[in-house]
């Protein structure tokens, strides 16, 4: 089959950031699917592992990345009890194994959700990663409850990125609650508004922004961009027994202690916990990618797609790694096949 991959880490700019390359099509396991994937998206994610895991070093075999994908299953192993042959799927995939970007793949059939049947290919491969992660930050991590937590606010620090314009929808149109987005462009800023945020405010001077919006401090606050940064808004503008979480990665420590007197719960989420630790319940992410086709398929929410490249290409896949560490990209970019 035919793989998008590196051998090493190399600015984007550089020939060999991607090549091209033939590999053998896998063989599923016992749980496994194979997947002839039909298109893919790209996340920040993608271009963190190209910059940093093979640094100073020369791969023997080409490390193929991608987290995001939808495709047709072809083959399954002889355990497999969830999909067949010829159900249409999409998925986030294991951050652990080889990735999407190549005509085929693996992957365990409990973090496989059906494909959006009113979705094109490339709007469904945009969903997955970022439908998984505000998902599982909103109700598993944070554990919001639409009928009691309905009309609460929420502040989303990134709402014009990939998990940030699911975020906004799903805090919306699924949990009820009030929504203060950041945003600092006209484009973004709008692009906030058409996922439902409530209110958009500028990152940049934040407390204050939040506050001549109308609210003193918020029940919920999602950090999608860098914890550090804004850690001392936060401490000021979350409610006592409010929840703060986060998907960055600080640079820093944060200071959890500052939390303390209002009882206030701090929650990290990745959403490869489940597929990277093989986790007990890591079927979950099998219903909440279905609970997401069927939002998806009653209009409830969007696909955030806002890029489509088309053919698996190196040209594809260096001008998509370009866009994301550009970091003005909004919504979503996705490569079909």
């Amino acid at each position: 089959m035919k793989a998008i991959g590196f051998k090493t880490s190399l600015p984007i700019d550089k020939e060999d950031s991607f090549i091209e390359f033939e590999t053998p099509k896998p063989i599923p396991g016992a749980h496994d699917l194979l997947v002839k994937i039909e298109a893919v998206s790209v996340n920040p994610v993608d271009f963190k592992i190209r910059q940093n895991s093979a640094k100073e070093t020369v791969l023997e075999t080409p490390k193929i990345i991608g987290w995001d994908a939808v495709g047709t299953v072809e083959a399954v192993g002889d355990q497999v009890s969830l999909f067949k042959v010829g159900d249409e799927v999409f998925y986030a995939g294991d951050i652990t194994k080889q990735g999407s970007n190549a005509e085929y793949q693996i992957i365990e059939e409990r973090i496989v959700g059906r494909r959006p049947k009113s979705l094109s290919t490339e709007q469904a491969a945009a969903m997955p990663l970022t439908g998984l992660t505000a998902w599982e930050i909103l109700f598993d991590r944070i554990r919001i409850n639409p009928e009691k937590d309905k009309g609460k606010s929420i502040l989303i620090i990134g709402g014009a990125g990939g998990v940030g314009s699911v975020a906004i929808q799903l805090a919306k149109k699924v949990a009820g609650l009030t929504v203060i987005a950041t945003a600092s462009r006209p484009e973004s800023i709008e692009w906030c508004k058409q996922q439902g945020a409530d209110f958009v405010v500028n990152h940049k001077n934040l407390i204050e922004e939040v506050r001549n919006a109308g609210f003193q401090q918020v029940d919920f606050i999602l950090d999608l961009v860098d914890a550090n940064q804004y850690w001392n808004a936060f401490t000021q503008l979350i409610k006592p027994q409010g929840h703060i979480g986060s998907i960055s990665t600080p640079d820093e420590n944060v200071n959890l202690l500052q939390l303390k007197s209002k009882s206030v719960s701090f929650h990290w989420e990745s959403m490869f916990t489940r597929s990277t630790f093989q986790t007990e319940d890591r079927i979950r992410q099998h219903h909440i990618l279905n609970e997401l086709a069927n939002l998806l398929d009653n209009g409830t929410i969007q696909s955030t797609l806002k890029t489509t490249l088309n053919g698996l290409t190196v040209s594809n896949f260096k001008k998509a790694h370009e866009l994301l560490e550009s970091g003005t990209t909004i919504g979503k970019i996705a490569i079909k096949f």
